[in-house]
């Protein structure tokens, strides 16, 4: 899709953060512009981040230090996808949280049933606090019966100096214990886009996700009825492009770029 078409339509952009609008804990050249210039023409946004390490009022606050300043209801993580996951499907049942403690405070604000043992429900996310023991015991749960929920499907996060493990690749590890594959909420799962669609009120076909990742990012646009638009600032390279079965609706080097042909 030419450059000067693909942004026309669009009415709600999706931003990921890490790889896309910033880099550990600096902005990404031209990201902040390219907000701005949405703002001029009254377009509207969200960040959405599979990165649920953290909460939407951390981010908040990191990006406010990065001269972004963004209300804490226009950011969204996989971990809040994964709560109203489990409002909905698993109500009332006991979950194992393998998670940090921005999380599962999070969580037991919602409501979750959190418990140390005998879970109904274990679930894996981007825990940068992980220990032997919290792999032991969900790789037990898990092995014993509980259900296996997991935030996001990432393998790995980027950063300024290259790429640290992620959830995805932690789940890899829990399945080659168990046997058991998860069911991975987050980007680029139908439960993401309704997400957005609820809390936005607008059409699928509205919405574009731009990221810096094909099987996440531009993956939830193009699967779910949107558009998907890959950024080149982080983890893929043109050379995935190539390679991937998930083609974008558009490439563009960064957001700087994007912002040239709103």
């Amino acid at each position: 899709m030419p450059k000067n078409k693909a942004l026309k339509d669009v009415k709600l952009f999706a931003l990921d953060m890490d790889g896309t609008v910033y880099l550990g804990n600096g902005l990404i050249a031209g990201a902040l512009d390219f907000i701005e210039q949405l703002k001029r023409q009254g377009k509207d946004y969200i960040f959405f981040t599979n990165n649920s390490s953290r909460v939407p009022s951390f981010y908040k606050e990191k990006l406010a230090k990065m001269g972004c300043f963004v209300e804490e209801d226009r950011i969204i993580t996989s971990g809040d996808v994964t709560i109203e996951y489990l409002k909905t499907y698993y109500s009332g049942k006991s979950v194992y949280l393998m998670g940090t403690p921005l999380l599962e405070e999070s969580f037991l604000k919602h409501g979750i049933n959190l418990v140390q043992d005998q879970p109904d429900v274990a679930v894996a996310s981007f825990d940068t606090t992980l220990t032997y023991e919290k792999l032991d015991k969900i790789c037990t749960f898990i092995a014993n019966g509980a259900t296996f929920l997991s935030t996001h499907l990432d393998l790995v996060c980027p950063t300024e100096t290259g790429f640290m493990p992620d959830c995805g690749s932690m789940c890899a590890l829990i399945t080659k214990s168990t046997g058991v594959e998860p069911k991975y909420l987050g980007k680029p799962f139908p439960e993401t886009m309704d997400m957005v669609l609820s809390i936005t009120g607008h059409k699928k076909e509205d919405v574009a996700f731009v990221g810096d990742r094909l099987y996440t990012d531009v993956a939830t646009g193009v699967k779910n009825g949107g558009k998907g638009f890959l950024v080149l600032t982080g983890e893929a390279t043109m050379a995935d492009v190539a390679l991937s079965d998930i083609v974008p609706d558009c490439i563009f080097d960064s957001l700087q770029e994007m912002a040239h042909y709103l």
